[in-house]
């Protein structure tokens, strides 16, 4: 079977067109230095390419482009391959930061569950949107709930750890499988943690943590942290509570893509 692009070659493989790619809704750019780099490799003539961040409506032009005929399909799938997947999550970002306001701060680490050649871009694009790819923003050590289970609980765990961390700030995942929440929390925070995070999903989880680390004058030693299938609409529900931190997970990561399309519009030779 002859392709399309043999049939392009063929006949009119000496002509330029001019293409853009267009924004079928409203967002957040991201990935555009992957898209220019990957349209140079191909052989491109990039003319435009929209800053990582950048906000667009329905309409708006993201990229244009000149090339060859047969190049067109190759763009179409490369470019806009590498722009609407990190695009959606940088504008499920921005969403999720907005309707957080200034507390709690929005994390997704939910990047580092993508596929190893996602990652980066999907970490960038949490940052684009504006919210915090880690728990800390400097070096910190994660003690999960299989780490807790496999060192012999809470206390023993920490102990292994906060030998090993070298001054890291230590985030421990708690969600009561080796005690109560609150028991969980309050061993934590005396052994050392700086980051409590309650991963249940369960709104009065935390609550009851962020109460019982205040009444036991141990509140201002750690950060408290929540998450577990958080979705937007609980988000709104936390603002003004006492958690510092929310990861928001799949409601960033796993977000729509920005849908967008590629147009020729202008051929010349011909």
């Amino acid at each position: 079977m002859v392709s399309l692009r043999e049939v392009l070659a063929r006949n009119i493989e000496d002509r330029q067109v001019t293409a853009v790619i267009i924004a079928d809704g409203e967002g957040i750019v991201s990935g555009t230095a992957a898209a220019q780099g990957a349209a140079e490799e191909l052989g491109l003539t990039v003319h435009s390419i929209l800053e990582e961040g950048s906000a667009v409506k329905e309409g708006e032009e993201i990229a244009r482009f000149t090339c060859s005929p047969a190049q067109v399909a190759l763009a179409e799938g490369n470019l806009i391959g590498l722009l609407a997947r990190p695009s959606g999550v940088a504008t499920a970002a921005r969403a999720c930061v907005k309707a957080a306001g200034k507390k709690p701060k929005v994390v997704c680490g939910a990047w580092k569950k993508m596929p190893s050649q996602e990652q980066q871009a999907i970490r960038l694009a949490v940052s684009t949107g504006g919210a915090l790819p880690d728990m800390t923003t400097g070096p910190f050590t994660y003690l999960d709930r299989n780490h807790i289970e496999m060192l012999g609980g809470m206390r023993k765990g920490m102990e292994a750890i906060s030998a090993a961390a070298e001054g890291e700030t230590i985030v421990v995942q708690i969600q009561g499988r080796s005690g109560s929440i609150v028991k969980e929390a309050l061993e934590a925070v005396e052994c050392g943690a700086g980051v409590i995070f309650v991963d249940t999903g369960a709104q009065l989880d935390v609550m009851e943590v962020t109460y019982e680390l205040e009444r036991a004058g141990l509140r201002k030693k750690a950060k408290v942290a929540f998450g577990g299938s958080i979705s937007l609409k609980d988000l709104r529900k936390l603002k003004g509570q006492d958690v510092d931190i929310v990861d928001m997970g799949s409601e960033i990561a796993a977000a729509p893509l920005l849908d967008m399309h590629l147009e020729v519009v202008a051929v010349e030779g011909r």
